[in-house]
């Protein structure tokens, strides 16, 4: 039987020769055998990755989940098996049986843990076919993401993503054993729920029973994991699903994966040690990395301090000043008049090419800075900048002496609102901190952060928000803040950060009907609001509430730290783009009007364009 066969559409029915497993069982995954396996009869189950031709001998790469094993169809060896073979394409299915022996003299591939050996197959079964992918199955691929996404079944074949689920699936085991063994009883709650929009925008469902009502899916299970404590559950935890219809980034997806926890008669101390403990389990089980015995603390305060941001990355210490009295009665107003500057000194950042400041000033407008001023400090001393000119020499001496800076250096500049100010330097900090390698890649810097504000002002609804949620408790002894000046209250909250993201957010919650009462006052939530959308919760608190706290964790953005991934939607295994669609089942889409009478919905119609 001859290539020529195979090749030809009129004779070869490539259907034909597709058979079952006819009771072969696969007897090791493609990573696993080594030279101590030598001469052993194995049967191998995957898809071609590659095929070569090397006159009398077929060569096939063939892959699983695990990994790669070389085999061999040997004419000398068994001729039929090497006459069909001519029909192997990539990506197709097959099972081989054969003989493990060492692969030629130089040939070896150090590069992989079967890079010894290789199956000199006896017989072997076409199990499918495969059309020509529309890209290459293999780590190196130049696609672009759209299209991989529309075939993102065979995009999770290359093995960089398998590893990266094999690694999910063992965090995942990791935290669920961790917790089993403190107690926690891992419940469900539900997906179909009330909608209490106090933060992002909920994904709402319509009720066909209850027509003009509808559901809500969770942000979070928050509220059902506070009603488990008070029903005497004290440790809950779930890996759960969560929902929330907002904008979407490298590092958000609509709907994401949630490590869900919560405690009864606990304290801050208390979750947080817990959650530290879990975290460095998780990598030393999973990665084998130990992590710092205990993590480093730093207050909200201190964070946006030096760092312009709650999230920091501690891999790097490059930190931001505030300058503003340097600058008070300056000549130059746009310092003068800001109510915030701050300056970043960059050593050896003098070398920055002008279009590189002019690339850093566009990336700060988008945080609403307008403009990025600069100082470069020559080697001879100079001070080069559009912006010298305006600076008396007083001026100039403070700020050397408050910087420290050096020839070689360049000071990066924010002036305005504090928000604005900080989001804008420190979010060039971390640009600045890849473009001079700054970052040890290969380091994980936990962080928690703590003594967050309770409340935040929201210049749009002209109103007080929750900045975590309005569960929230406030520290000790501060009612009569929270009263009297809300934006000085403190909340009884921590987020643990990692590598410049944040990976868990928590807090100690209101456990009593009271102080909830309060809250809702100073976000401006009247009883009527509070009890239509928080009533089953004030009613809950009445009946002797624990005092209770927890945390929860972005499963997908750990993980995706964890792995090195670029962007979160590596880690999810049938995630949205950036505008929240699907590519490969098309989603969202229209429905028909069918469906639409039955749950009493109409739509607008939209007018035709001229």
């Amino acid at each position: 039987m001859s290539e020529q066969i195979f090749q030809d559409d009129s004779v070869y029915d490539k259907y034909r020769w597709i058979d079952d497993l006819g009771g072969w069982r696969r007897s090791h995954h493609n990573n696993e055998l080594t030279a101590a396996n030598m001469g052993e009869q194995v049967c191998l189950m995957g898809w071609v990755q590659f095929r070569r031709d090397h006159g009398g001998l077929i060569f096939i790469d063939l892959r699983d989940r695990e990994g790669l094993t070389q085999v061999v169809f040997s004419p000398e060896h068994n001729t039929e098996a090497h006459e069909r073979a001519h029909a192997i394409r990539p990506e197709y299915v097959v099972a081989v049986r054969g003989t493990v022996r060492p692969r030629p003299e130089g040939m070896a591939n150090s590069n992989l843990v079967t890079g010894e050996i290789e199956i000199v197959v006896d017989e072997w079964k076409l199990l499918n076919t495969s059309d020509t992918p529309p890209f290459p199955i293999e780590d190196r691929v130049e696609a672009g993401e759209n299209l991989r996404l529309k075939y993102r079944y065979l995009d999770l074949r290359r093995p960089a993503l398998a590893r990266n689920f094999i690694l999910r699936n063992k965090a995942a085991q990791s935290v669920r054993r961790y917790l089993d063994n403190l107690g926690f009883l891992e419940i469900e709650t539900p997906v179909l729920t009330k909608s209490t929009p106090e933060g992002a925008r909920d994904f709402l469902v319509p009720s066909r029973l209850s027509q003009g009502d509808f559901f809500a899916l969770p942000q979070s299970p928050q509220l059902f994991k506070q009603m488990l404590m008070v029903s005497g559950m004290e440790r809950y935890f779930q890996i759960v699903k969560c929902f929330r219809d907002e904008d979407l980034r490298a590092d958000r997806q609509p709907e994401f994966t949630q490590i869900d926890i919560e405690m009864s008669f606990v304290d801050e101390e208390i979750v947080q040690d817990m959650a530290e403990n879990m975290v460095r389990t998780l990598f030393r089980e999973t990665l084998d990395v130990n992590l710092p015995e205990a993590f480093p603390r730093m207050t909200y305060a201190d964070a946006m301090r030096d760092y312009g941001v709650d999230k920091p990355d501690v891999r790097f210490d490059l930190k931001l000043q505030n300058v503003s009295d340097v600058f008070e009665g300056s000549g130059f107003k746009v310092f003068a008049q800001a109510s915030l500057v701050k300056v970043m000194r960059v050593p050896g950042g003098g070398r920055l090419t002008r279009k590189e400041i002019d690339d850093f000033t566009k990336f700060v407008e988008i945080y609403g800075s307008k403009g990025l001023a600069w100082i470069k400090v020559k080697e001879d001393g100079e001070w080069q900048s559009p912006i010298v000119k305006f600076f008396s020499d007083e001026e100039k001496s403070r700020l050397a002496e408050r910087t420290g800076v050096q020839a070689g250096d360049i000071l990066f500049f924010q002036a305005g609102q504090a928000d604005i100010v900080n989001a804008a330097l420190g979010n060039l900090r971390l640009k600045v901190g890849e473009r001079f390698e700054l970052i040890d890649e290969n380091a994980f810097a936990p962080l928690w952060i703590t003594d967050f504000p309770l409340l935040e002002w929201d210049e749009e609804d002209k109103r007080w928000v929750a900045r975590h949620h309005p569960f929230t408790s406030a520290q000790p002894g501060q009612l009569d803040t929270l009263t009297d000046n809300p934006g000085e209250a403190l909340a009884r909250a921590y987020d643990l950060v990692l590598n410049g993201h944040e990976i868990g957010g928590g807090s100690i919650r209101i456990h009593t009907p009271e102080m909830q009462e309060k809250m809702f006052a100073a976000l401006g939530i009247d009883e009527e609001e509070a009890r239509a959308k928080f009533g089953f919760l004030m009613d809950a608190l009445k009946f002797g509430a624990p005092p209770h706290g927890g945390i929860a964790f972005g499963l997908d953005r750990l993980v995706m730290i964890m792995t090195g991934a670029k962007s979160i939607r590596d880690v999810i295994a049938f995630p949205k783009t950036q505008r929240g669609t699907c590519m490969m089942t098309e989603a969202p889409s229209q429905v028909a009007r069918k469906q639409l009478r039955e749950l009493g919905i109409r739509l607008r119609e939209k007018k035709e364009e001229q």
